[in-house]
């Protein structure tokens, strides 16, 4: 964080401040800010948020060892650091953001790019992150901190030498996007797609539509609306981007896109294709699995050629990412059983994509196995889309359907009724059964995808595969 007095602090967030030991209001910080007593360094500001679970109140102690100075608290603790006491530790971290932003950016040379999308935002933030850090010094956000507790320490973390803040915003229900995007009205925003991913908490995919579009409306006039044209839904973003003064620069693959890919192809050792940017065709090969990470890329040139970066030079950077984010289409195993660990996440959309990749990138004389958990946050949509999932999965001819949990068995029950009822699918109560199934199950020539979302744990079950077949 840029160097600031406890008493600009305080005013910033609205706080009473309580220094401690030789500290007074002008004693001066500029360390590492974070809810993690874990990852306090010294100097550290640490931010006593409470949870579900537990309360960062309880860590302060442990924050303080770690060599946090300062600690933002909803009610005063008794341990030897200043403090300063907030109503809402969530809402303070943000007003320090906003004004940290502020000030950087009105010093300086700082640019924003904020990314949205019911999926990619994270292999997006990182293609981006890449290309970006050899323009000038670059904050992008660590794993998915894309939340409004994520979002403002990714922010924090600038200093005054920072020219590039890359953004993700995710949102599970209206406003979310538009308060975030709001602390530093971005110059570039991205809309990669909408989806189905957390359909439940917007109710409808329209509504999750709308709520995308409130990046838009938070970009700075004068700036760069970067739309995916192949989704119908962000195409029609155009207009609202047009009216808030932005220059729209699209991507996709089709004709009408600025920035365009074709020539397409998949293997099992990464995703080729021509992009069609500048007046110029320029070879990309992608390390990065799967087709549906070419939008991604495509993306990414568009943001950063509106920053003044060539898309050779961004195509030449990006050839060098080897995955797009740890659980995320991850390579692992050995020769012989090659697992792609993608359970960080799964929607429909996302799901789909993944079992496409291994559809494709199989050869010949190699089975494909799908690992399958459950997809959450669908609402009333769920059972529909984990029927869809088990045909795609049957009709793709994934020879091993291997559904996980409880929640998945809509899945399962619609993979046998589409034909997979001879042993090609079966259903498993948890990981640790999936585990014990497979190494029994699995064999030389392999291709397994292990795939659901955050809160069925797969991601964890992919690690332990990887190593047992490494």
């Amino acid at each position: 964080m840029i160097a600031l007095s406890l008493a600009e602090i305080a005013e910033i967030v609205g706080g009473e401040l309580r220094p401690a030991g030789a500290h007074d209001a002008g004693t001066v910080v500029s360390g590492v800010v974070d809810t993690d007593s874990r990852q306090m360094t010294p100097g550290g500001i640490f931010v006593a948020k409470p949870g579900e679970h537990t309360d960062g109140h309880r860590f302060v102690g442990a924050a303080i060892e770690n060599g946090a100075v300062l600690a933002l608290v909803e009610h005063p603790v008794d341990e030897p650091v200043s403090q300063i006491v907030v109503a809402d530790v969530v809402d303070a971290i943000a007003e320090l953001a906003r004004a940290v932003v502020a000030r950087v950016r009105a010093a300086g040379e700082l640019r924003i790019v904020g990314v949205t999308g019911s999926n990619g935002k994270t292999t997006t933030k990182n293609f981006l992150a890449r290309i970006l850090q050899d323009e000038g010094d670059t904050i992008a956000p660590i794993a998915s901190y894309n939340n409004e507790v994520g979002a403002p320490l990714t922010m924090l973390r600038i200093t005054d030498a920072t020219r590039f803040l890359v953004c993700e915003f995710g949102a599970s229900a209206p406003g979310e996007i538009a308060r975030l995007a709001g602390l530093v009205n971005p110059d570039v925003v991205i809309e990669l797609m909408v989806g189905l991913a957390h359909a439940g908490g917007f109710g409808g995919i329209e509504e999750t539509a709308r709520a995308k579009a409130e990046l838009i409306d938070a970009a700075v006039s004068g700036g760069s609306a970067v739309l995916n044209l192949d989704d119908a839904r962000v195409a029609a973003m155009s207009d609202r981007a047009l009216a808030h003064g932005l220059r729209v620069i699209g991507f996709g693959q089709g004709a009408a896109a600025d920035v365009r890919a074709s020539d397409i192809e998949v293997s099992a050792s990464g995703t080729t294709c021509v992009v069609h940017a500048e007046g110029q065709a320029l070879a990309l090969r992608l390390q990065v699995l799967g087709a549906h990470h070419v939008n991604n890329a495509l993306a990414a040139i568009a943001a950063t050629g509106a920053l003044g970066v060539s898309a050779a030079d961004a195509i030449a950077r990006l050839e060098t990412v080897q995955i797009a984010e740890r659980w995320r289409m991850q390579p692992m195993g050995g020769s012989e059983v090659r697992i792609i660990n993608d359970a960080y996440n799964a929607s429909p959309d996302s799901m789909a994509a993944a079992l496409r990749t291994l559809a494709q990138i199989a050869g010949p004389g190699e089975r494909t196995v799908a690992v399958l958990g459950a997809m959450s946050e669908l609402g009333e949509t769920a059972g529909e889309e984990h029927d869809r999932i088990g045909l795609l999965a049957v009709r793709l001819n994934i020879q091993r359907i291997v559904v996980v949990g409880a929640e998945a068995r809509r899945l399962f029950l619609a993979a046998v009724g589409e034909g997979s009822w001879d042993g090609e699918a079966v259903h498993l109560p948890d990981a640790d059964a999936a585990f014990e199934y497979l190494q029994g199950e699995l064999r030389a020539g392999d291709r397994v995808l292990v795939k659901s979302s955050n809160s069925a744990g797969l991601r964890f079950l992919g690690d332990r595969l990887g190593e047992s077949f490494s």
